[in-house]
């Protein structure tokens, strides 16, 4: 299905991405420097070249601005998707400001968010606790090693071209345990799931000794009408709900804020053996990327997360869900015993590709699903699951960003919206013999100063690349379908599919 899938994708690209791409995708791949803004055509409409390589995620204001995570060069904490420094760019490439959080006791990883209340960002941090201090706090298990739970801290620019924590909230301060009596955070599991049994995840991976990147928190989102903030857990295998109307110190509690719960847990969902009620893990392995479709969407105020083994035979997908939103809209329905609800997904998109981490999604204005699977390729498909846009790169996280989004419009302006559509009405290519031999001719191209020509086969990869040749020589490639983008330093010029039959 999924060759299927993307062999139409290609096939109907020259009509079809004008019509329904109707964006750009924002990326920077990891541990590199370079942010792309891609248009619907695949064509470069902006790049920002930073001083920084990337960690993980880049996200655009409504400014056109730039905010990402970047790896610090002095962190002296390593793991997975290490950061330790949070950066904003404008679309000059000039830095508005950056906050390094990065020591021997903590350290920003992973993702970030914006809260464009007050223009603050979010970060997703280690923070390290000793051996002794896991087991006085009733971990069964400590082993002599460190652990490395997770906190999220809210930083806010200052005005001077750096930033200032201004709230913070510490998943060690929301722990159970049920083991031993004599320790601290003794209590009921099952009577507790606004809390985390701290013996539910015994080891973890990607980073500290022992595998202390303990609970891997890898996506966070804020909800600004909830004022809630969404995060994900690789080694949990949960995605989990917290209230952000605190101040730090209700955030440390169990008390406070809109939903009167403090830091505890409002909700929580894929895996009810975590707090001791039954129930099958709706997410077996994995999950990244937890965000509530936005406001204005179909199915705004759900909550979508790129589930990496809860397809069909373990493959990846992309599930929403429908949170038990409470009448008081501040907290979530449950009763106790039970497993949080929904019983099952509301919507799953089976992925094109899997990836075993990382990855994203977003839902478009159209209903359409956009993905990132890392280390594949990103795409676009229909809520039928029909492929309609498909690109190379495999970045481990990407977003759309639609024509009408503000930030983009300060980007490219005039250029939003402009796309192969535009250029083949005054301009006729031909690629012939097709079906060729592997020797092709492209015609049209004589008042071209500047060009280049990529082949790209099946799985959206590369497999030819020359500039302003109109020979190609593909004797080398397999037999099949593939499809040959021209571009221009304004984008893709054009975009025609050819059958190699040698």
């Amino acid at each position: 299905m999924k060759s299927a899938l993307l062999l139409f994708s290609l096939i109907a690209s020259t009509f079809i991405w004008a019509q329904e791409f109707n964006g750009y995708a924002l990326y920077n791949k990891s541990n590199q420097n370079t942010t792309y803004l891609i248009d619907k055509d695949g064509g470069t409409a902006h790049t920002w070249s930073c001083t920084d390589p990337c960690n993980y995620t880049v996200l655009m204001k409504d400014d056109g601005n730039i905010v990402r995570g970047a790896k610090y060069s002095d962190n002296e904490l390593s793991g997975a998707a290490i950061g330790g420094l949070v950066q904003e760019y404008d679309p000059s490439g000039d830095v508005v400001w950056e906050f390094v959080y990065s020591t021997d006791e903590h350290c920003s990883h992973h993702d970030i968010a914006i809260n464009p209340v007050n223009n603050s960002v979010f970060l997703t941090a280690w923070e390290v606790k000793s051996a002794a201090e896991l087991t006085a706090a009733g971990y069964a298990d400590a082993g002599g090693s460190d652990k490395w739970p997770t906190h999220i801290v809210e930083v806010q620019p200052d005005g001077s071209g750096g930033g200032e924590i201004i709230w913070e909230w510490h998943l060690w301060d929301h722990m159970v345990q049920d083991e031993d009596a004599s320790k601290d955070n003794f209590g009921v599991v099952e009577d507790h799931p606004e809390l985390m049994d701290i013996n539910a995840v015994s080891s973890g991976g990607g980073g500290g000794p022992g595998g202390g990147d303990w609970f891997h928190v890898n996506g966070i989102d804020y909800n600004a009408q909830l004022d809630q903030i969404v995060f994900s857990s690789r080694h949990a295998s949960e995605i989990y709900i917290i209230d952000h109307s605190t101040t730090t110190v209700e955030a440390a509690s169990h008390a406070g804020g809109n939903s009167g719960k403090g830091g505890d847990f409002l909700y929580r969902w894929g895996n009810p053996d975590n707090y001791g009620a039954p129930g099958v893990a709706d997410i077996p392995a994995a999950c990244h990327d937890a965000r509530w479709v936005k406001e204005g969407r179909p199915n705004a105020g759900n909550i979508q997360f790129f589930n990496n083994e809860g397809g069909t035979g373990g493959h990846s997908a992309v599930d929403m869900i429908v949170p038990p939103l409470s009448v008081d809209g501040y907290n979530y329905d449950y009763t106790l015993g039970e497993a949080y609800g929904p019983a099952a997904v509301d919507t799953r998109h089976e992925c094109e590709e899997d990836s075993d981490g990382q990855s994203a999604s977003d839902r478009m204005s159209n209903g359409n699903i956009f993905v990132a699977v890392s280390g594949e390729y990103m795409y676009e498909a229909t809520a039928a699951g029909d492929v309609i846009w498909s690109y190379a790169e495999g970045p481990q996280k990407a977003f759309r960003y639609e024509c009408d989004h503000e930030g983009v419009l300060v980007v490219v302006g005039d250029l939003c919206g402009v796309g192969i559509d535009e250029h083949e009405a005054t301009h006729a290519i031909t690629v012939y013999p097709n079906p060729s031999n592997g020797m092709v001719t492209i015609d049209g191209l004589v008042d071209l100063n500047n060009y280049s020509v990529e082949v790209i086969d099946l799985q959206g990869r590369i497999v030819y690349a020359t500039s302003n040749e109109n020979q190609l020589v593909l004797d080398g490639l397999d037999n099949g379908i593939y499809t040959v983008r021209i571009f221009t330093d304004q984008g893709i010029y054009a975009v025609e599919q050819i059958t190699i039959n040698k």
